[in-house]
Formats: C-alpha cells, sequence, structure tokens
C-alpha cells in the first residue's frame, strides 16, 4: 500500500480534494500591460489600461471592498478604440488621459482631441471631453461598453464563476442610465451608472451618443458609478471632477500629510522619495469594520491587498514610528481587539494569536473562503509584541502598556503552547484549513521555502525568521514587564527563555558548509532546509546572531549572488529555484531589505547597510519615486535600470516604509529613555540630511545629520 501523501506548502491538505492549491496567482503577468493606470481610495480602486479602458476578460476594473462593480468600460469612437498621447495619475485617487483617433471611418486620423478625467471619492467619477480639431462639421458615435460581473478579487486573477443568470440589468431614464444587480443569499452588490447626458440609445450593456460636431466644439460628459453607503474611504475627497483635477477642493489627504514628519535633504531623490512616501502612507489608509469593530489601518498594497494585512501592517507600523507614533498606536490596538480567542481549523485561528488578512467579498462573507478575518500567519503575534515595545520607547506610553496586559500575555501563550507545536522550543507552522496558506511567514507563496536542490519540505516547518522574532519579542517583553507591567517574575522567565532559544537556535540552524550561513528553516523531520536567503537579514534586525557571526551573514548576503546590485536578492542564484522573476525565489523587496540594513547598523555594518540605502533611492527614482512591492532579481551591471516584478503592488505599505527605515538605519536613531540618540554615518551622496517635527515622548524634534557628525533638538512649542 502506497505511503499517504505528507503534507507541503505547495499541498498543505492532502486528502480528498480534486487539486492541490493552484499557488499564487499574483505571479500572472499583467494583461493590462506593463504601464496600467490604478487610482484608490480606501478599499476602492479602478483598475485600467494605458487608454483608460478596462477590456472584458481582463484583471481590471472598479473593485470596492472586494467586490468587482464594473469589469467593463470600454470607449469607442465611430467603432474605433482611441490612441494614448500621455496618461497618468495625479493624486492617487485621480488620473488623466490625454487620447485622439486613428483613422476611423469618416474621421481621419488627430481629428479629435479627446481628454478622460477620473477619480474616486465618495464614488467613482469619469469626465469624457471631445473637441473637434476639423474645418468642418463631422457625425460622430460614442459608444461606452459597459460590464459588471461582480467578481470576487481572489477570482479576479485565477478565473471568474460566471454569475450572469443571476445578474439582472436595468436601464432607467433619467440620470441613471444602466444598472446591474446581483444577490447570492445575503450578498447583494449594484452597479449604477449615471450619466449627465442621457444616452440616445441604449444597446445591451452599451450606451450610445449620437454627436454633430461643429469645427472646435467641445463636447462633455459627466459618468458617475456610487459606491455602497457604510465604512471604507478615509475622508473622501469631493467636488465638481475639474475642480478635483486641478487641486481646487479640499483634499483631506493634504492635511493630514502636512501634520506628518518632513525631511529636506541636498538630494533631490531622498527628498521627493520621502515626500511620495508621505503621500503614500496616507493614500493606503482605511476605515473598515472587522467583526463589529471599527478599524483605521493602512491597507497592505494596490491593487490586490487594499485590505488589513496583520504582517504588513505592523512592519510598516515599525518602519514609519521615525515619523511619528500615531499610526504604531493605531496598529497595536486594533489588532489586539481582533486577537484570536478560540481554536477554529477553517481560519486557523488560535487563542493569543494576531490576524493574518480579512476580506469583505461574497466568497468569504458567505463561507466558501475562511478570511473573515484570517489567521493563517505564523509571525504576526510576536510582531505584534516587537511593535508594542518599539511604541514604547518612543512614547513611553506605559498607560497603553497596562491597558494591553492580556492581550501581552495571551500572546506569549500562543508563543508557547500554539506557536511551538511539538515542545521543540521552535515557532512552526501548518494550516489546519483546507484554504489555508501552505506558507505562513512573510514568503507565502508555495515554493517560498524550498532547499538548495530544490526540493519542497513537508510540513510543519520552521523558518528561521519566525525565532528570531520570537527571540527579541521575549527580550522586550522582558522590559516592559520589569517596567510598566511590573511583573519581575515573568521578566526572568522570558529572559531565560530567550537565552535558551539563542543558544539551541544557534546550534540547529547554523550550517558551516558554503561560507557559513543560516538554514532557511527546519522542516517536518528536523531536517535542515539549506537554501541561503535573505531571512538572514532579518535574523541580524532581531539580534539573534552572535556578534562572531555577523560578519559572515553580512558577507553572504552582500555577496553577488544575493546583492543584485538594486538590493538583497530573496535567494542565492547558486540555488536551484533561483528565477529572477519568482515571487520570493529571487526578487528584490524593498521592506525586506529595509530590515537587514537596520540589523547591520544593530551590528556595526554600516558601509554595508549604507549600500542598500543608496541602491533602494536609486531603485526608487526609476519607479517615479515609489518604490514597488518587489523588483526582479536581475544583476544592475547587466540591465542597467530596475526591472520591476511583473504583478508588483504599488504603492504598497511596506515597500512605502522601507524609505523611512532605511533613513533611521543612516542616521542611527533611536529612543533612549526620554531622549533621541543619534550615531549617523550618511552617504555623501545625500549631503545634509534634516528631519523636522520627528515626535516622540509627546514632543516634537530636529534631527541634522551629514557624514559622521549631528545633532537633536528640541523643537519651541
Amino acid at each position: 500500500m502506497a505511503a499517504a501523501a505528507r503534507p507541503t506548502p505547495v499541498d498543505p491538505t492532502p486528502g480528498p480534494r480534486t487539486a492541490p492549491q493552484s499557488g499564487d496567482q499574483r505571479a500572472m503577468p499583467p494583461n493590462l500591460g506593463p504601464d496600467s493606470i490604478a487610482v484608490l481610495s480606501g478599499p476602492t480602486f479602478m483598475y485600467s489600461d494605458l487608454v483608460g479602458d478596462v477590456p472584458p476578460g481582463s484583471i481590471g476594473g472598479l473593485v470596492h471592498l472586494d467586490t468587482r462593480l464594473l469589469s467593463g468600460w470600454l470607449l469607442t469612437i465611430n467603432g474605433g478604440r482611441l490612441l494614448v498621447l500621455r496618461s497618468q495619475t495625479l493624486q492617487h485617487y485621480s488620473a488623466q488621459f490625454v487620447l485622439t483617433n486613428p483613422e476611423l471611418p469618416g474621421l481621419p486620423p488627430d481629428s479629435l482631441g479627446v481628454r478622460r478625467l477620473r477619480y474616486i471619492g465618495d464614488g467613482f467619477r469619469e469626465r469624457i471631453e471631445l473637441v473637434s480639431f476639423r474645418t468642418e462639421q463631422v457625425r460622430v458615435e460614442v459608444r461606452l461598453a459597459v460590464a459588471a460581473d461582480f467578481a470576487d478579487l481572489f477570482e479576479i486573477k485565477s478565473g471568474v464563476r460566471d454569475r450572469s443568470t443571476h445578474i439582472t440589468r436595468q436601464q432607467v431614464t433619467g440620470g441613471e442610465a444602466l444598472s446591474f444587480s446581483y444577490a447570492n443569499g445575503d450578498f447583494t452588490a449594484t452597479t449604477s451608472v449615471c450619466s449627465s447626458i442621457p444616452p440616445d440609445l441604449i444597446e445591451g450593456d452599451e450606451l450610445v451618443w449620437q454627436l454633430d460636431l461643429k469645427p472646435r466644439q467641445m463636447w462633455q460628459l459627466d459618468l458617475a458609478v456610487p459606491l455602497p453607503p457604510g465604512l471604507g474611504v478615509v475622508e473622501p475627497v469631493r467636488g465638481d471632477i475639474a475642480e478635483v483635477i486641478h487641486g481646487r477642493v479640499d483634499d483631506p489627504l493634504r492635511r493630514w500629510v502636512e501634520g506628518r514628519a518632513l525631511v529636506r535633504s541636498d538630494s533631490l531623490v531622498l527628498e521627493r522619495v520621502l515626500a511620495q512616501t508621505r503621500r503614500d502612507l496616507g493614500a493606503l489608509r482605511l476605515d473598515m469594520e472587522i467583526k463589529g469593530q471599527r478599524v483605521l489601518l493602512p491597507g497592505a498594497g494596490l491593487p490586490w491587498f487594499l485590505t488589513v494585512f496583520g504582517r504588513d501592517t505592523l512592519i510598516t507600523a515599525y518602519q514609519t514610528l521615525v515619523a511619528g507614533p500615531m499610526l504604531a498606536r493605531g496598529a497595536v490596538l486594533t489588532l489586539a481587539r481582533l486577537q484570536g480567542t478560540r481554536c477554529d481549523d477553517f481560519t486557523d485561528e488560535e487563542p493569543g494569536k494576531i490576524l493574518h488578512e480579512f476580506r469583505s467579498g461574497e466568497l468569504t462573507r458567505t463561507g466558501v473562503k475562511p478570511y473573515n478575518p484570517n489567521y493563517g500567519t505564523a509571525d504576526a503575534t510576536q510582531l505584534w509584541l516587537i511593535l508594542l515595545s518599539e511604541y514604547w520607547r518612543w512614547t513611553r506610553d506605559d498607560n497603553t502598556v497596562r491597558y494591553l496586559r492580556d492581550n501581552v500575555l495571551s500572546a506569549l501563550r500562543w508563543i508557547d503552547n500554539y506557536g511551538d507545536r511539538d515542545g521543540d522550543g521552535y515557532v512552526e507552522y501548518a494550516t489546519r484549513s483546507p484554504e489555508g496558506l501552505g506558507n505562513q511567514c512573510w514568503r507565502d507563496s508555495p515554493d517560498g521555502v524550498c532547499f538548495s536542490d530544490g526540493r519542497i519540505p513537508v510540513l510543519p516547518i520552521a523558518t528561521c525568521d519566525l525565532q528570531g522574532y520570537t527571540y527579541d519579542a521575549k527580550l522586550r517583553m522582558a522590559e516592559l514587564a520589569d517596567g510598566p507591567l511590573d511583573d519581575p517574575a515573568l521578566a526572568q522567565r522570558l529572559r531565560a527563555d530567550a537565552t535558551a532559544l539563542f543558544e539551541r537556535f544557534n546550534r540547529d540552524y547554523w550550517i558551516e558548509e558554503r561560507g557559513g550561513y543560516y538554514a532557511i528553516g527546519l522542516d517536518g523531520d528536523k531536517n535542515r532546509i539549506d537554501s541561503k536567503t535573505s531571512n538572514m537579514g532579518h535574523l541580524l534586525w532581531s539580534g539573534i546572531v552572535p556578534p562572531d557571526r555577523a560578519e559572515q551573514v553580512v558577507r553572504q548576503l552582500m555577496s553577488p549572488d544575493m546583492f543584485s546590485g538594486w538590493g538583497i536578492r530573496t535567494i542565492s542564484r547558486e540555488e536551484r529555484r533561483y528565477n529572477a522573476l519568482g515571487y520570493h525565489l529571487g526578487t528584490v523587496w524593498p521592506h525586506d531589505n529595509s530590515l537587514a540594513a537596520l540589523g547591520m547598523v544593530r551590528y556595526g555594518y554600516r558601509a554595508e547597510a549604507n549600500r542598500i540605502s543608496l541602491a533602494m533611492f536609486e531603485a526608487a527614482e526609476q519607479f517615479g519615486y515609489r518604490l514597488p512591492e518587489a523588483m526582479s532579481g536581475y544583476a544592475r551591471d547587466l540591465m542597467m535600470f530596475a526591472v520591476p516584478y511583473p504583478t508588483a503592488c504599488s504603492p504598497q505599505a511596506w515597500a512605502t516604509g522601507a524609505p523611512l527605515a532605511l533613513i533611521r538605519a543612516m542616521l542611527n536613531l533611536n529612543p533612549a529613555d526620554d531622549c533621541l540618540t543619534l550615531d549617523p554615518d550618511v552617504p555623501k551622496e545625500f549631503g545634509q540630511v534634516t528631519a523636522e517635527r520627528v515626535r516622540a515622548f509627546g514632543r516634537r524634534w530636529t534631527i541634522e545629520a551629514a557624514g559622521r557628525s549631528g545633532n537633536v533638538r528640541l523643537e519651541e512649542h
């Protein structure tokens, strides 16, 4: 009799299912083109090609709270599609498309000037402007083909279920031209397309206007798709489309940005990257309801992850503490309210565990997908403890720490009783859900953790970063137990646990061969998973690396096989599965590099940390001063410019936070008692760096640094 299949991250629950997990659909090439345009506001985005169109069957559309309200939005003139002259986003919520016509029946090329203006606020709004440059009157047919498939976000990139028999259509005279409605049990969704000029014809799902344009005559049409009432957008922008596009209305984001820390530098690149960071952090804010709790947190990334993620939120909040404690405080309080309280196999919930991801689409609300919320992560709980500690160090907010005492104790119990599944002293993961993630560390694609020879390990897996986070979390909680929690016995126990973990980890995970390095993890048989990965940078950040091994670890990370010239690759080119375009198999992630840089500074490797920082800022310049979620792992000296990962989120929260963490690494800025300590090593390319309105201990500070000198001073109120 054949041996039963063992669970792996590729097939974490083998058995009666018809097929293993399909894997991470994020790797699918973008069918809207590499320069697709997305506008967003809160959990709503419109994703189109450069013309502003959403061709049916594409991955684009208008998505709100994980449901696609528009799956087709195609503008034609005299039966032909338009040509793009230039298109770009103006703010995160607005975009402009400047177009003209190709040669069309009755219309020579370049006869029309066409402009599309759009924005998302409390709804989706678009203005279409046409002007004729012909010397005689011309007959023009404007046609907008609309489609609404109400697909769940999980389906958009993997295969959409046909809901057409359950979708009703209604043609309405007056302002509302076309309406689509869908219902499945308690789940309902509606899309209404409202027009400022009633169409002359409605043919199926196509709106048609017949125009006779005189020379230089301008024709203007406003379209609107209202969003369902309720939570979602944090202070949406409102107003006439042109007023919004030209910045002549009140912009709540502008007010939010103006209250954040400001960085000035002799380097225009550094200033522009950090200015974009401030705007993007504001743009990603969400106002949502989870398990009856109102949540104000950053979404993880545009377009596919405009929702709350435990790991992403916590790391972003840590990265951005240098700019102020507001995000960190919101994250620790919100995620504490949503902490696991019971064992639920379908969602991987366990008492004390911090959530992984929340979704609100049809598949989640009808119980098909386990995301209301999902707890399939083995690192968010430790990261929550780390963030709480770091927040306290920057604020000395004893009251918040005391308020969260029970959550802290519950999280620590989760580490020992549920995270450590077999009592070996390591946190490991293996989902119990038929819909669960196979890998529950940050490298969460099915093949993100593998042996050097390419084999996929069996579950449960104890990755090295989980142990580093656990070590750091226990030492930090010991500090809080000595301080605001006033529990010396707990402090003593946690320090003893951390010491034992340090010794055990450095015995079991270290590999002497190939120059000396740490295994990425231990598999279900306690074999070392022997690939070289960027997770070693996380170990430096956590402090679990002995000082006498730090040089070997840094040398590995900065070797040509791991450092691409733009940053540290997720896996070494030495490994069999290396792929410059693999999601966790050779790409370069800004957040990953920011933690490595902080770790190198911790061990005194300032030149190496600066090399990472310079590369990241130079890469950001090539992407409109915004770091994407991930970049391809091609060598810089080969390609000469940075190549994006095919479906990288941009903006993405922890990539957005990375520049702030890199600035902190350059300045070596840290809280100590009731003051800030500074030990700068600013690369000469950045000249002098000045950070104003830095918030710590309830006061505002200014930091100035150039090279190895600098100063910190309190700002006057």
